[in-house]
């Protein structure tokens, strides 16, 4: 896949915006991510990352970041490394606050007490990562699967499709079906969040959609 493929593109109807990012950019992001887990948050393995988060772009480079170096990640644990939520959300434990905003500045003002900027913290994080060995098919993968079981559950979706998708990525069926089906199929994902049913014509038009992932 070219680094310079668009491969995830996301709306936000809400505020009115749009962001497309390249497969290398999310890379970067995912390797960031991963990096700042492992070097922050000494991340093994089979270690758990709670992941609150809506469907956005910032939120990619979590997921990924997070399976790049062996984490499963579920929705809540006591026995979580890190765990990843919204502004405004509850902080409990290490809290790392991911600000979603469209052009990937951190947040407007600083986190809660005990808790982290996702954003301005990972983005020193380095830009190559690499595990210390493969990650094994059986490790935890997402709540309670394993990489090979997440991988078996993927749903159906033409290689190379252009999917608009408003699923939201909860875990861990619609980060399933919304997330890792279609990067699974080498999809160009095009995301919108808080959908406008009076938009979703246009946005099939516009970016040239052949597949629908509706909640």
């Amino acid at each position: 896949m070219s680094p310079s493929r668009p491969l995830i593109t996301h709306y936000d109807d809400a505020a009115g915006t749009r962001v497309e990012l390249s497969v290398a950019t999310v890379a970067n992001w995912a390797a960031k991510t991963a990096n700042w887990l492992v070097d922050e948050f000494d991340v093994e393995p089979g270690d758990e990352v709670a992941v609150r988060l809506p469907a956005h772009w910032q939120t990619a480079g979590v997921l990924l970041g997070a399976w790049w170096c062996g984490a499963e990640v579920v929705d809540h644990s006591d026995d979580a490394r890190v765990t990843f939520v919204a502004p405004g959300a509850a902080v409990s434990g290490v809290t790392a606050v991911v600000a979603l905003d469209p052009m990937g500045r951190g947040l407007a003002s600083p986190p809660p007490d005990g808790a982290l900027d996702y954003l301005n913290e990972a983005r020193l994080a380095g830009d190559n990562f690499s595990p210390l060995a493969p990650i094994p098919g059986d490790t935890p993968a997402l709540a309670g699967s394993t990489v090979d079981e997440v991988l078996a559950g993927v749903g159906s979706v033409p290689a190379g499709a252009r999917v608009l998708s408003t699923m939201e990525w909860t875990v861990p069926a619609g980060v399933l079906r919304g997330f890792v089906t279609p990067l699974a199929a080498g999809a160009h994902l095009v995301q919108v969040s808080h959908p406008d049913p009076a938009k979703l014509a246009d946005r099939r038009r516009a970016e040239r959609t052949t597949v629908d992932l509706l909640d």
